[in-house]
């Protein structure tokens, strides 16, 4: 038995009459596989039902899967016998689910026409043909806390003394004992004022000591770098969804419009009626 195949654990069956086919009678989709108190489940119940099963358990033999499919819709029949007559939302629940799951169906047929390993490689070449990418940085900095520490750091390095060396005896920022190095980041990652500082220096220039919220720094830019356009696989999921939410906006707008819809003007309706489960609750 294929753990987790079944609904639950087996029940007892003693309400439920196999059928078995006649040696002379060919079976077809409305052939009766079991009676659940009368009420008939057939071999299309169970064609269908295996046809909506994760791949994993399409891989189940036949004869397994056979029986213990019968044996699922058997055990949601008598659990779904429970409901029966209780009120009138269990039958709109149900044509709910329906014209969801039919939905859904038209959905799935769909993406599988328009979402292909094709249409997603055009989605991203379309998309990233003339990308120029953005400015990014590479820098260090040395954090300290009185402008006047700050000026006279400037004034060593104009001197000639190591940015890095500086950085691991000065610093007081987290980057310190790494020479001050923050690595490579784009606009808006950093604080206002210090960003402006970093767009304003060229490749290897020191700047004048800036203040921020964090304390005076001097900064140096290392390097600077278009960025480029993300790998494919970093946007395969986006591509997609925005393929499918364009196909199925198109498909809904061509039914709309071959489509007769009315919406008759109700007076005595108003939004506040959706919350009014006594209207169907028998």
């Amino acid at each position: 038995m294929p753990k987790g195949l079944t609904f639950l654990p087996s029940l007892a069956l003693a309400t439920v009459m196999a059928l078995p086919l006649a040696a002379e009678t060919k079976p077809d989709a409305s052939t009766v596989v079991a009676r659940v108190n009368g009420e008939e489940i057939t071999l299309a119940h169970v064609i269908a039902t295996v046809a909506t099963l994760p791949p994993n358990y399409q891989q189940v033999e036949d004869d397994v899967l056979y029986d213990f499919i019968i044996e699922q819709l058997i055990q949601q029949q008598l659990l779904g016998q429970e409901q029966e007559g209780l009120s009138n939302l269990n039958a709109l629940a149900i044509e709910n689910e329906t014209r969801s799951l039919l939905a859904v169906q038209t959905v799935n047929a769909l993406i599988d026409e328009v979402v292909t390993a094709e249409t997603i490689q055009t989605a991203y070449d379309a998309r990233f043909a003339e990308f120029e990418g953005e400015d990014e940085f590479n820098a260090s900095h040395i954090l300290v806390e009185t402008e006047d520490e700050a000026k006279d750091l400037k004034a060593q390095l104009d001197d000639g003394a190591d940015f890095a060396e500086l950085a691991k005896e000065k610093s007081t920022g987290p980057s310190g004992p790494n020479g001050g190095v923050l690595g490579w980041f784009g606009k808006g990652q950093m604080v206002p004022e210090f960003e402006t500082a970093v767009v304003a220096l060229e490749k290897d220039q020191v700047s004048d000591p800036v203040q921020t919220q964090f304390g005076w720094h001097v900064i140096i830019l290392n390097d600077k770098r278009k960025s480029e356009a993300p790998a494919l696989d970093a946007v395969r999921d986006e591509l997609a969804q925005d393929l499918q939410s364009e196909a199925i906006q198109a498909r809904i707008g061509e039914l709309t419009q071959a489509a007769q819809i009315e919406r008759p003007a109700l007076e005595d309706v108003t939004p506040g009626i959706v919350r009014q489960l006594d209207l169907i609750q028998e």
